[in-house]
């Protein structure tokens, strides 16, 4: 059985894993290192074990939010669909049965707001926990003029939080924004699409998904 482990030591994964980040670089794209991988990865099981999901359901979570971004190391547009073809060739090789790749690359080709679903209880976590991941550590650039509205909107949130409520079945994002950097219109206007797109797969998930920004509801 293929663990989270054996997919993090794996040196092929790796190699073009960072491979991924380096080429978003030129681009002046937010950051997908490490970090976000390994927080989209831990708020996945997370959600899913909160839920009581079987344990072996909250590992494929994990696999699929480590690796979703990896489609990016051949072009930041449609990666995730990219990205699934990839992993299926790396999970194939590493022997994981049939039935549990078909749950990790649907996953991965479908978190994109533009083309995603919730296909399944893995994907809707791995959805939630990539939209959440929302932070001014995630902007690359560093000359403010420069800056698209997704970077602006970015750097404004001064911290984010991802909470599961079991007992109430609900899912809330926590945000604060520095309102002089980025208005909550603004934020609306980048991030609409991913909010709808969450709140459907909280639903999925048997969840109410609830949007806080400084401390007021919107969702």
């Amino acid at each position: 059985m293929i663990s989270f482990d054996d997919i993090k030591k794996d040196t092929e994964i790796d190699s073009y894993f960072q491979a991924t980040n380096v080429y978003l670089g030129q681009m002046g794209a937010i950051v997908h290192d490490y970090e976000h991988s390994n927080t989209v990865a831990e708020n996945s099981r997370r959600i899913l074990e909160a839920l009581g999901y079987p344990k072996r359901e909250t590992e494929l979570a994990e696999i699929a939010g480590y690796l979703h971004d990896i489609g990016n190391v051949i072009n930041r547009y449609d990666h995730g669909r990219v990205g699934a073809a990839l992993v299926f060739s790396f999970l194939l090789r590493m022997g994981m049965d049939p039935e549990e790749i078909a749950v990790v690359v649907s996953a991965i080709g479908n978190h994109e707001e533009q083309t995603g679903s919730p296909v399944s209880s893995v994907a809707a976590a791995v959805i939630i926990s990539d939209k959440a991941d929302v932070h001014r550590v995630r902007v690359r650039k560093t000359d403010f003029s420069t800056f698209t509205t997704r970077d602006r909107v970015n750097f404004a949130v001064e911290h984010s939080l991802l909470k599961i409520d079991p007992d109430l079945r609900k899912i809330t994002m926590e945000l604060t924004i520095d309102l002089e950097i980025s208005s909550v219109m603004e934020y609306f206007e980048i991030f609409l699409t991913r909010m709808v797109l969450c709140r459907r797969a909280a639903g999925h998930l048997g969840c109410e998904f609830e949007l806080l920004i400084n401390e007021a509801r919107f969702l």
